[in-house]
């Protein structure tokens, strides 16, 4: 973790310090070595929360785009249970930065845990994703002839069908300086719908504080749904049952020996 309590206060990590984690409240040690960044870790490896992941360098510089008080904030729900949330904004959006691979059920659980949540999904952690992700990307079909959303089909890319199903806004990080890719939220097994993304956008929204900006990418994730939603029932009436629906994903056919 990057915080913990040094006499009350919020302190990063610093050779020969010691402090008590935010969670649990039980002691952890300074890590300052050469190799790994500094961190703080508890003693004898004590995990106070399972959600938690070791923190990467991608984590770090994610973070580091908004407030320290939004960083690693203890959030507690009515029934006593507390996780570390990576990021949470003044306007109670909880941002996860997710690197490693996670199972459907933790995620869930943190999708219910969480009133409102949003990942950010590290594209550059296996290095075919982003070529499959960009592939299907020029195969998509633009929705409602707007190029940056698409309607994509995730059978040929890992990441997309790790991911499709989830009921909360998910945003793949390749490593591009300007732009995220948007899952939206509405996307199914077989079909996806993604939009490109501005990445400064994105922060500037959550870093917002004036009126006209707070609640502005609640709006936009308002409208991306009913752009989605419309599209998916002009499809239905385009597409009457038993016809062959031509935006299906095509099988593969293997070359008989």
């Amino acid at each position: 973790m990057k915080f913990a309590l040094v006499n009350e206060q919020r302190q990063e990590a610093q050779p020969n310090l010691t402090g008590n984690c935010p969670a649990c409240t039980h002691a952890v040690i300074a890590k300052c070595g050469s190799v790994r960044m500094w961190h703080w870790a508890h003693q004898r490896s004590r995990l106070c929360d399972p959600w938690w992941e070791n923190e990467t360098e991608w984590h770090r510089a994610w973070k580091g785009q908004f407030p320290v008080n939004w960083q690693e904030i203890v959030h507690r729900a009515d029934s006593g249970e507390k996780h570390i949330a990576d990021v949470k904004t003044d306007q109670g959006w909880v941002l996860e930065f997710q690197h490693s691979h996670i199972e459907t059920e933790e995620r869930r659980s943190r999708e219910l845990f969480y009133p409102k949540i949003l990942w950010i999904v590290n594209g550059s952690r296996r290095v075919r994703d982003r070529q499959q992700f960009l592939n299907a990307w020029e195969r998509g079909t633009p929705v409602n002839a707007n190029a940056s959303v698409r309607r994509l089909f995730s059978h040929d890319c890992t990441i997309m069908r790790e991911w499709a199903t989830g009921a909360t806004p998910v945003f793949f990080d390749f490593g591009e300086t300007e732009v995220l890719w948007w899952l939206l939220p509405t996307s199914s097994n077989s079909s996806t719908h993604v939009m490109r993304f501005p990445r400064t956008d994105l922060i500037k929204m959550h870093l917002g504080t004036s009126s006209e900006v707070i609640g502005q990418f609640d709006g936009l994730m308002q409208m991306a749904n009913k752009l989605v939603t419309a599209y998916e029932l002009q499809l239905q009436v385009k597409i009457p049952q038993g016809s062959k629906n031509f935006l299906a994903p095509r099988p593969r056919w293997r070359r008989r020996l």
